[in-house]
């Protein structure tokens, strides 16, 4: 990267770190059950809530509760279950047409962060219903109201339901963008173990790394504060102690509500601190060829932070001591090594490859610039790279029993 051009990313990123503390960041109020959102509802009194979910939740019966508290509330349910795991434009306006044509006056998202960035789109479309999705993309471009927004997320990874992203696919460009706004917070959050009790292994599996990725990410950045530290560090001793009890015990419902914690720490943690070259990889690689985005991050994060070298060492030393797996008395290289090895060896357990299929090398150079202007100048990253320099992921993570 020009060296020009790295003094601006991080005078750009210093500028944010500075603001951080004036900037409107809100945690939704919590609740411990869906029954708990009766008396919410009466308060509201929304004639007509629209749910966005996927059509397994809702064959699953999963959205039975919720039907039956806003039918004793007296609010029509509108239900959308057509949400991609990577949602579309195409999803936000359809989702969006069946909210102005009920009249509706809340949004719940039940499911991943799939159902909750499609809530947040149909969010910020309902606030601005003359801009297109494109022109609401980015950093703090919705700065009105979105409609009132119950998040109940059915894995323990994302971390929507307290986030202020939303990201989306143009279902035309393939292209993965991000919307990071305040208002797109939701102004809820139900945290109920009950909803991850089915979630497939391979599910739960990839969308814990990805809680570990945003936990990992917030952690090694140079924006972080006290508070995200701590949140970070919360964060993946949760996941080091539960995730994989999770994964092979699906009822066990201590794993499942403290997944949920870190889950939800570690959203807190990103919002603040921001995310890294994990991410912003992982989303072009999944806006080109529908991959899922914890499935990609947990790929990738071992082989970024490689990458990054002696430059993240002292700070992958605290994420090790968190972790269990290093003492205080460890050197920072040892205790780094340990913990990257420490994450091949949960993905391996948890049958996620090393690799990815279907990388095709003649979409690195697109995915890659993709990639870099995701993240330049605004990620606050360890080591800085351009896109020539974020290529070599995408060769690292290509299957290569593959053709070239």
């Amino acid at each position: 990267m020009h060296t020009v051009y790295k003094a601006f990313c991080r005078i750009y990123q210093g500028v944010f770190r500075l603001a951080l503390p004036f900037l409107p960041y809100r945690e939704p109020k919590c609740f411990d059950s869906v029954d708990d959102l009766l008396p919410l509802m009466r308060s509201l009194k929304p004639s007509a809530a629209l749910l966005v979910t996927d059509r397994f939740l809702r064959q699953s019966g999963l959205t039975q509760s919720i039907e039956k508290v806003l039918q004793t509330a007296g609010v029509n349910c509108v239900i959308y279950d057509e949400t991609q795991p990577n949602p579309t434009v195409k999803n936000v306006e359809d989702a969006r047409k069946l909210y102005v044509e009920n009249n509706c006056g809340c949004l719940i998202a039940l499911g991943g962060g799939s159902a909750m960035d499609c809530a947040k789109g149909v969010g910020a479309r309902i606030a601005y219903p003359r801009k297109t999705l494109s022109q609401l993309k980015g950093l703090l471009r919705v700065l009105k109201p979105i409609p009132p927004l119950i998040a109940i997320p059915t894995t323990a990874g994302t971390g929507s339901e307290v986030t202020l992203a939303a990201v989306l696919t143009d279902h035309e460009t393939r292209h993965k963008y991000p919307m990071n706004s305040f208002t797109l917070i939701p102004r809820y959050a139900v945290l109920d173990p009950a909803f991850t009790r089915t979630l497939p292994p391979h599910l739960t599996a990839t969308t814990g790394m990805d809680a570990l990725t945003h936990a990992v990410e917030a952690y090694i950045g140079r924006s972080t504060t006290k508070e995200t530290r701590r949140l970070a560090l919360e964060a993946v001793q949760l996941i080091f102690e539960n995730l994989e009890n999770a994964f092979r015990d699906g009822s066990d419902m201590t794993a499942r509500r403290r997944m949920l914690r870190a889950a939800y720490a570690a959203g807190i943690a990103f919002s603040k601190s921001y995310v890294g070259y994990v991410h912003a990889v992982a989303h072009s690689l999944g806006g080109q060829y529908n991959l899922p985005h914890g499935l990609t991050n947990a790929v990738l994060l071992p082989y970024v932070l490689e990458h990054y070298g002696s430059a993240i060492h002292h700070k992958l030393h605290a994420l090790a001591v968190a972790a269990g797996i290093a003492k205080e008395s460890d050197s920072p290289d040892v205790a780094a090594k340990r913990f990257i090895s420490s994450i091949r060896q949960i993905n391996q357990r948890m049958g996620i490859p090393q690799t990815l299929s279907g990388i095709r090398p003649e979409d690195v150079p697109h995915m890659a610039a993709h990639a870099a202007k995701e993240a330049n100048p605004l990620y606050p990253v360890p080591v800085l790279m351009d896109a020539q320099e974020l290529s070599v992921f995408y060769e690292k993570v290509r299957d290569r029993r593959e053709t070239p």
